[in-house]
């Protein structure tokens, strides 16, 4: 029987999101037999320190990927947001599964929007992009650190350590957690939000092709475009950087049940760095090219 070792981070999420992708690839290739591989990133085991000054790049990857280098997995289910831009050598995305919604949510103890929060209210978010964008639209908010799991930070909330915090939409479909969302911002995401990335090592072409059967090209072309933008701005967790391909005759966002698009079809990148925000558009197919022609105009 054939097996399949996946690594995945412990936290709820994580494995959710694991089980969603090790489901469609049990479905996809019977018989194939599937072990997790559970790791603890250091971003994981530090729940205090916040984002911005933990210690090292990939922070809730490194590991896994150390993983696959030393063959105790045999590919890596990561949050594509999480995954730095320079890929370790050695090792590919050997597949970007489906994109969910890559908005950012707002939860609030008592449903409150945005705009309806109380003047001064505190809001909990890590993340300098989404701190930024919020205080364009409420200069008044205090904007606190706030670590943990998705569990975690909604507890805070409910207990009214916070009066609202801001998490992946992707993040709280994927838990079944909709319905705790009081708004959908209207704020640019960090690039790569609400996708996954399958790793593997370069060389091993029977995982490679095992993977293949969930790579998305309509998806892998915004991501490349919002990626290949972050990589040549060299923006890390400690800049404000937000980036948003979409189609530019289509929605903002896709649902998974409509047909794949074409590579002729045009693609719009928007972006928000440090303050700054623009957008550029140019062929699907090009999408790479395309997001180191908007770094251009960044700066």
């Amino acid at each position: 029987m054939k097996i399949l070792r996946v690594a995945t981070r412990r936290s709820p999420l994580a494995r959710r999101q694991t089980s969603w992708v090790t489901e469609r690839l049990a479905k996809a290739h019977p018989g194939l037999s599937i072990e997790l591989v559970e790791i603890s990133s250091s971003g994981d085991k530090d729940q205090h320190t916040p984002l911005t000054a933990l210690p090292e790049i990939g922070a809730f990857t490194k590991a896994l990927q150390e993983a696959l280098h030393d063959k105790k997995a045999d590919c890596a289910v990561h949050s594509l947001k999480d995954l730095p831009v320079q890929e370790p050598a050695g090792l590919i995305i050997a597949a970007i599964p489906t994109r969910e919604d890559p908005r950012d949510a707002l939860v609030s103890a008592h449903q409150e929007k945005l705009a309806d929060l109380p003047e001064k209210a505190v809001v909990g978010t890590g993340s300098p992009r989404r701190a930024q964008q919020l205080l364009e639209f409420r200069p008044d908010l205090i904007i606190r650190e706030i670590r943990g799991n998705v569990g975690t930070r909604l507890q805070k909330t409910y207990e009214g350590t916070y009066d609202a915090t801001v998490l992946a939409l992707a993040g709280l479909r994927r838990l079944g957690q909709e319905a705790v969302v009081s708004e959908i911002l209207q704020i640019l995401p960090a690039p790569g939000q609400g996708a996954l990335a399958l790793e593997c090592r370069a060389d091993d072409t029977r995982t490679r092709s095992l993977l293949s059967c969930l790579h998305n090209p309509h998806t892998a072309n915004l991501v490349t475009a919002e990626r290949s933008w972050l990589g040549a701005t060299g923006a890390g967790c400690r800049t404000s950087a937000a980036a948003w391909a979409v189609l530019q005759k289509g929605t903002h966002h896709q649902p998974d049940h409509e047909p794949e698009r074409g590579p002729h079809e045009t693609l719009q990148l928007r972006w928000f760095f440090n303050g700054k925000r623009g957008e550029i558009i140019g062929p699907c197919a090009d999408a790479a090219a395309l997001g180191r022609r908007a770094c251009e105009h960044t700066f």
